[in-house]
């Protein structure tokens, strides 16, 4: 299957209610996607509660500019809902004992320093666009990545 996705990194943790909340709404919007009044093949996730992850079939039908501005209208809608940031690209997610911890980039630098962080903890690439990626490029040592301008 050939499934093209995004990705969104929630700035904070929700509670349980508002966890329910959000899975609802975005339940609700992946049901009603449209590309030119057509349904799209969509679905979604929430990766442990901090990755949002939208994912078109895009064997069925593709995700025309239309319906990207809907998912980023809706995005929006979630950040004023639940008070969050999932726009931000400068956010960035990584593993800490197999749970995904969210900072701001202009922390790696700090993180660095303390040893909360290392060359191989494993970050979040966000920008990929096909969910068989998921698999082999999502999760990647920092050291691998863009934040390794911050390693001396």
């Amino acid at each position: 299957m050939n499934e093209r996705i995004w990705i969104y990194t929630l700035s904070n943790k929700l509670t349980n209610e508002q966890l329910v909340d959000f899975k609802n709404r975005c339940q609700t919007f992946v049901t009603g996607w449209t590309a030119h009044d057509v349904s799209l093949d969509a679905s979604f996730e929430l990766y442990q509660n901090r990755l949002l992850i939208f994912k078109v079939n895009e064997d069925k039908y593709n995700a025309s500019g239309c319906s990207i501005d809907k998912q980023v209208r809706f995005v929006k809608e979630l950040e004023q809902a639940f008070s969050l940031e999932l726009l931000n690209r400068l956010l960035v997610a990584y593993e800490n004992n197999n749970q995904v911890e969210v900072v701001k980039a202009s922390q790696i630098k700090e993180l660095l320093i303390t040893n909360t962080i290392n060359t191989n903890t494993i970050v979040f690439d966000n920008t990929i666009t096909e969910s068989k990626q998921l698999e082999t490029n999502w999760k990647q040592p920092l050291q691998a990545t863009w934040l390794a301008k911050f390693l001396n």
